[in-house]
């Protein structure tokens, strides 16, 4: 377990995202969802992600009650603010924001200072729980004057206060997450799918700066949504079809791998967790046999011979790490 920044908020290695347990895109049965982070629990996975977002709170509620059975003090959980839940009334699905579930409430952006308290406050009540460990703000892209101006100081005056012990800044992209890295005290930024084998654009940047302000990172979409999990023509790169582009170099990769011994799912979160200023890689994950294989994945060693083969193939650059 390391820390979050100067929090000293330990995270485990391998971290498990609940958006999956939310009903992302597919249902995932109540029993299923509890099996899955029973398992991570068995897999000695202690970090927990979440967010009002994933399937308008339904990630929270069932991540909570997965989780009562287990001392509060032996695991690490994060929520995101910015986005309110508000009920509605205008029934449907939640499918064209991604989730399996029926729309009973509506997402209001909100980076405001009320905003952030209510929201997190919202979000305890469905996890169940008096505090969590880290808050992150959740993809301000298009909110930043709102999301430095009000959102990130509420955040930093509720560290102050105790309520939270580490804040930050989770996002799809790599350059407001520098400027929450430079400009700020944040103590973690969520960087998702663009620290991957396939997408590195966090390293010119981001990832520098984290390290020279001590501040720590966290990776999410390690597979890029699943074409480095499973390449295939029909596969997904950030939740669209895959350019051809992209699929014949992860094909190509693949291959490598096979070569070598391993795989590219093992070599995927080999490459996220060994840059020094990531300190947990989260998956998700909707079954126990996939947090399984996960777990046997992450701890599982990659031949340096594979990323010298990667390197020769154009395929990695010399300056990253492995």
């Amino acid at each position: 377990m390391s820390g979050l920044g100067r929090s000293g908020v330990p995270v485990s290695p391998l971290g498990f995202g609940a958006a999956v347990i939310g009903n992302l895109f597919t249902e995932v049965g109540e029993e299923q969802a509890h099996e899955t982070v029973a398992t991570a629990w068995q897999q000695g996975i202690r970090y927990f992600d979440t967010a009002p977002h994933y399937g308008l709170g339904l990630s929270e509620r069932r991540l909570g009650a997965a989780l009562r059975e287990h001392p509060r003090a032996q695991y690490t959980i994060s929520t995101k603010v910015g986005r309110r839940l508000e009920p509605t009334g205008r029934g449907g699905d939640d499918l064209a924001d991604g989730f399996a579930v029926p729309a009973t409430h509506e997402r209001v952006w909100d980076f405001s200072a009320d905003g952030v308290r209510r929201t997190l406050d919202a979000s305890l009540e469905r996890l169940g729980l008096d505090r969590v460990d880290v808050v992150y703000l959740h993809d301000p892209d298009d909110h930043a004057e709102q999301a430095f101006r009000e959102g990130y100081p509420a955040l930093e005056k509720l560290r102050s206060e105790g309520v939270v012990g580490a804040i930050g800044a989770g996002m799809n992209q790599t350059e407001m997450l520098t400027r929450f890295v430079t400009d700020t005290d944040v103590d973690v930024v969520l960087c998702a799918g663009r620290y991957t084998l396939l997408d590195q654009r966090a390293r010119a940047e981001l990832l520098p700066a984290a390290v020279e302000r001590g501040v720590s990172v966290v990776i999410g979409g390690a597979f890029n949504s699943g074409l480095l999990a499973d390449p295939r023509p029909g596969a997904t790169f950030d939740y669209a079809q895959a350019p051809d582009e992209l699929l014949d170099r992860a094909l190509r990769m693949k291959e490598i791998a096979d070569r070598h011994g391993t795989t590219l799912r093992a070599a995927a979160l080999a490459f996220c967790s060994a840059h020094p200023a990531v300190a947990s890689v989260l998956v998700g994950t909707r079954s126990p046999d996939e947090v399984r294989d996960c777990a046997e994945q992450f701890a599982a060693p990659v031949p340096a011979d594979f990323w010298q083969e990667l390197r020769d193939a154009g395929l990695l650059s010399d300056e990253e790490p492995s």
